[in-house]
């Protein structure tokens, strides 16, 4: 991975040469969007399981999906697929049984030349933690792309509404494992870099209300983002980051409308703040599981611990504007 080309690409062309960001609206006007409930925010965590399905697979973008997903606490203990050993996150159990409820969803996307199961460390422990995370594998700019395309960030996002309309369908799909187990009105989108502006371009002028909240991790924001109904947003990033800025990020948040949050870690780069046992994980895995448990489960208590969740006085600091109180 080239630092300077890389530079150019994500700071320069995602927010100046590429143009807007190609979404969608992902489903019904919002005030006609079904309402579920997941129910109070949970107080323990699950086994995790784990699927692939692929979104539109006879299309001309076919999308893989990595689902991680709480899992019942009597899941069988055979063979674990993208979730890694304990040292990298909880063991994740390929076609587990489902957990009895409702879960909010994550989406999250991957950065340039990545792919889904490199982001385990992360996305097994919100699973753990009580949500579903879906993690497309995007079509032109994944690690075995046979047509890489750095430029095909701008088309991401509406591969992302695409697939939030693929989980719509299937938790209405009688006799799938996970029907009735997504509360689909209850949806995070987020990523890594340029994952990070496509997470960003999803929050386009009349999205759907199902998109309740967003997690940049070392990114920005595209052409037209945050041009749609507020919603919150957690940015965090590296102070030392040599790929995309630190004052990328910071452009973004302060284009925000709405809740926002910048968790910066003065000193690191492109994202080793995302590998277990290194300095800064644990308040990165704090500050995004609360502020999903807030956005997603309506939990005020995850609200007000984001400060301490975030704080440590030689690795954090945390930014906030109009966060409620």
């Amino acid at each position: 991975m080239g630092v300077q080309r890389l530079v150019a690409v994500l700071v320069t062309a995602l927010l100046a040469g590429c143009g807007p960001a190609t979404a969608a609206t992902g489903g019904p006007a919002p005030g006609t969007v079904r309402v579920t409930s997941p129910g109070p925010a949970p107080q323990r965590s699950w086994p995790v399981g784990v699927r692939q399905l692929t979104v539109d697979p006879d299309g001309p973008r076919p999308l893989p999906v990595t689902i991680w997903y709480p899992a019942t606490p009597a899941a069988p203990t055979g063979r674990s697929t993208p979730g890694g050993p304990s040292t990298t996150g909880p063991v994740a159990i390929a076609a587990a049984p489902v957990a009895a409820g409702r879960f909010p969803v994550v989406v999250y996307s991957h950065g340039l030349r990545s792919l889904p199961e490199l982001h385990a460390p992360l996305t097994t422990r919100w699973a753990a933690a009580g949500f579903v995370v879906a993690a497309p594998t995007y079509p032109r700019t994944n690690l075995r792309a046979a047509d890489f395309t750095r430029a095909d960030v701008r088309n991401q996002p509406a591969d992302g509404w695409r697939l939030i309309g693929h989980l719509v369908r299937l938790d209405a799909r009688r006799g799938d494992p996970l029907a009735g187990h997504l509360a689909v009105d209850r949806i995070a989108a987020a990523g890594h870099s340029a994952g990070g502006f496509t997470t960003a371009g999803m929050f386009t002028s009349g999205h759907s209300a199902r998109l309740r909240s967003g997690i940049v991790l070392a990114g920005g924001g595209l052409a037209g983002s945050f041009a749609g109904p507020p919603a919150p947003l957690l940015f965090v990033h590296g102070g030392a980051d040599p790929i995309v800025p630190e004052s990328v990020g910071r452009a973004a948040y302060a284009r925000a409308t709405g809740p926002a949050a910048f968790l910066s870690l003065p000193g690191q780069g492109h994202g080793e703040y995302l590998s277990p046992g290194q300095p800064g994980f644990a308040q990165v895995l704090a500050t995004t599981t609360d502020f999903l448990r807030w956005t997603l489960y309506d939990d005020p208590t995850a609200l007000h611990r984001l400060p301490t969740d975030a704080h440590h006085p030689t690795i954090t600091t945390l930014t906030t504007h109009s966060l409620p109180h």
